[in-house]
């Protein structure tokens, strides 16, 4: 077994969970982060269902790369397994991603399932800005956890527009 690398894009930046060695600024190319799955735990319910973040295919996306030891490998696999796979709307994969550094290393991360029922195609702006308004869920109001993705975001200098615009309107 040997060190692995987690790639966060959404809460995963803000609320790990785990813990690891290092923190890196990382980019993953062919997917891009965007609010497609509906959430019935964690940021809503199945009666008023919220809007989390999912990496969905094309563009690119940035977030932060987390590298975990080998000694904390099934643990960490296992949590993240329990808190991504919940309803099994994410795909976990294996991705190429690159470091800040100019480093191209292999990491774990959860991919959208476009064939899932929680799956979101596009959304009117106004249905998602009155989804993610009303919805509550385990975790919390649905608000919360789009306004501390951009807040983290724009904290590491990565600019996500559409979801700031979007977190823009939810605050007014």
């Amino acid at each position: 077994m040997s060190d692995f690398w987690v790639f966060g894009y959404g809460s995963l930046i803000w609320n790990p969970g785990f813990e690891f060695k290092h923190e890196a600024q990382a980019k993953l190319f062919g997917y891009h982060r965007r609010l497609c799955i509906s959430s019935w735990n964690y940021r809503g319910t199945k009666e008023i269902s919220g809007l989390v973040l999912g990496l969905d295919r094309g563009g690119s996306c940035a977030g932060v790369a987390r590298l975990v030891s080998a000694g904390s490998r099934e643990g960490v696999i296992d949590y993240l397994r329990a808190r991504e796979m919940i309803n099994q709307v994410y795909k976990e994969v294996w991705v190429k991603i690159r470091l800040l550094d100019g480093r191209n290393v292999e990491a774990l991360t959860y991919v959208a399932d476009s064939t899932h029922e929680q799956y979101v195609a596009t959304l009117p702006e106004e249905e998602t800005l009155s989804r993610v308004k009303r919805a509550h869920g385990d975790a919390g109001p649905n608000v919360d956890y789009v306004t501390n993705t951009v807040s983290s975001l724009l904290a590491l200098g990565i600019r996500d527009k559409s979801l700031e615009k979007l977190a823009s309107k939810l605050v007014d």
